[in-house]
């Protein structure tokens, strides 16, 4: 895995500006929508989980859980970002993750923030 398959979910190109602060500077929050929320459950796989076993008894990173939480974590935004422009917003503000184990049969990850729009001013 190279370092670009670490990233955010964030498009450089996206309609929906999602920030992890209360407000965009050099912008003027003229509605709030209210809370969205992107969410997703991922399984994990015998594979990933035997080797995670063999790898935490000699130490490293879990290299296929690293990505498999990545691309969890990316599609969650996706689903974020989804919601936001269906309500009619451009902006998420105050943007966070939470993160759970869902039941013993996978990970729960939810993105989650304030749909709002924004204009310059």
């Amino acid at each position: 895995m190279g370092i670009e398959d670490y990233g955010s979910g964030q498009s450089e190109h996206a309609d929906v500006l999602v920030v992890t602060t209360n407000d965009v500077p050099g912008y003027r929050v003229t509605e709030v929508i209210g809370e969205v929320f992107g969410l997703t459950v991922r399984s994990r796989h015998l594979g990933s989980q035997i080797g995670a076993g063999l790898k935490s008894m000699i130490g490293g990173e879990l290299k296929g859980l690293t990505k498999t939480l990545v691309q969890t974590r990316n599609q969650a935004m996706e689903r974020l970002v989804e919601q936001a422009k269906a309500r009619g917003a451009n902006a998420v503000l105050m943007m966070r993750f939470d993160v759970t184990e869902a039941a013993d049969v996978g990970t729960e990850v939810c993105a989650y923030g304030t749909a709002a729009v924004i204009s310059r001013g």
